[in-house]
């Protein structure tokens, strides 16, 4: 999918005004606070069911309001909707025009993938935000694994319940089983695409960080003592996870580690180079979801001048054009978008100013 139209309403401070994309490349200039990280929230809420910038929802909607909407139009014509009232917290959800009860329904027609400043907490966050990103991405490429992780999530619950109660003791070794079975697939599954986004990541940080490309590693964690079968951990482990009243290991425990040489990476890559190794991992992904689904990717890269010098922003001038996805990128001003404006014919610009955004013409592009 490529958006073609978007309209917001009482969503920040966007005017609502309908804003065409073209179908490739789009920028955004604009003062600090004009609106254009909300113009990418708003893409990335209609296709994550959450904001990238804050879990308070009520900061959302624009002042003395009580609903946001959020929708887009795609260049096949296919609508996608979301409202949200935060005071009742209900959520409507449509797919051309026919409401549907849950977010990955709308998830199953759009792919965002993004980059932002809060992005660098894939290395600083700890392991749920890794997690997150894999999750992500392996919702899109095997579209079982959400089947998977509702029926492991649902058998975590009850194993946790048992730990929790003494009168659920007697159950311990029956929904252990079930956890660890849950696990072994669950595990399967992330390896798997792990070792997918490996590969493909390879290319892209050939790309972006040619001389240190050969150097960096993933490593995956699957969340036990990977020389033990998981039933042995939680035996040696039962009357710990019983003191604390969950269970200590297993998928959830599940992690990834990006590592130059056997380093973590945010040890030693300097802030820009972390900025374009979070830029390869998140084109990795996206092609592995071009390659997979019939969604089109939608890149959203916000504050593309932060951090980035005008030889990191050349190579990933050239990394974009091998990019088969509609991108949105926002910049305080234009000098920051050099020089990808310059490369590239195929785009629309446009200019953020109070929430109000103008397509900038052909004439001032010039």
């Amino acid at each position: 999918m490529s958006i073609l139209k978007l309209i917001t309403q009482n969503f920040r401070n966007l005017d609502g005004k309908q804003i065409i994309f073209h179908s490739d490349n789009n920028f955004i200039i604009g003062e600090n606070g004009s609106g254009k990280s909300s113009l990418l929230e708003a893409i990335f809420f209609l296709g994550h069911g959450k904001s990238f910038r804050t879990t308070k929802i009520n900061s959302i909607v624009h002042h003395q309001e009580s609903k946001f909407v959020v929708s887009i139009k795609d260049f096949e014509q296919q609508q996608l909707g979301l409202s949200r009232d935060v005071d009742t917290g209900q959520t409507d959800i449509k797919v051309n025009s026919e409401r549907q009860s849950r977010l990955s329904d709308l998830a199953k027609n759009i792919a965002v993938q993004i980059v932002t400043p809060e992005s660098f907490k894939l290395f600083f966050g700890g392991p749920k935000e890794r997690r997150r990103f894999v999750d992500l991405g392996l919702f899109h490429v095997k579209h079982d694994f959400s089947h998977q992780w509702r029926d492991f999530s649902r058998v975590l619950k009850q194993r946790n319940a048992c730990l929790r109660s003494v009168s659920g003791r007697s159950m311990l070794d029956y929904w252990t089983d079930i956890f660890c079975q849950h696990c072994e697939i669950v595990a399967q599954s992330r390896s798997e695409y792990v070792i997918e986004l490996t590969s493909e990541l390879k290319k892209w940080t050939q790309l972006l960080l040619p001389s240190l490309s050969e150097q960096i590693n993933v490593q995956y964690l699957q969340g036990w003592n990977q020389k033990k079968s998981l039933k042995e951990v939680l035996l040696e482990s039962r009357d710990r996870e019983i003191q604390q009243g969950f269970s200590s290991h297993g998928a959830q425990k599940f992690d990834v580690r990006f590592l130059l040489n056997r380093t973590s990476i945010d040890v030693l890559l300097s802030r820009g180079q972390q900025k374009l190794f979070l830029l390869a991992l998140t084109f990795a992904q996206a092609k592995l979801i071009e390659r997979v689904n019939r969604v089109k990717p939608i890149l959203l890269i916000d504050d593309i001048g932060s951090e980035l010098d005008i030889n990191s922003r050349t190579l990933l001038s050239q990394a974009i054009d091998k990019l088969n996805c509609q991108v949105i990128i926002t910049a305080i001003d234009r000098f920051a978008l050099e020089p990808l404006v310059s490369s590239k014919k195929n785009y629309k610009m446009f200019h953020v100013k109070h929430g109000g955004i103008l397509e900038i013409s052909d004439v001032d592009k010039s």
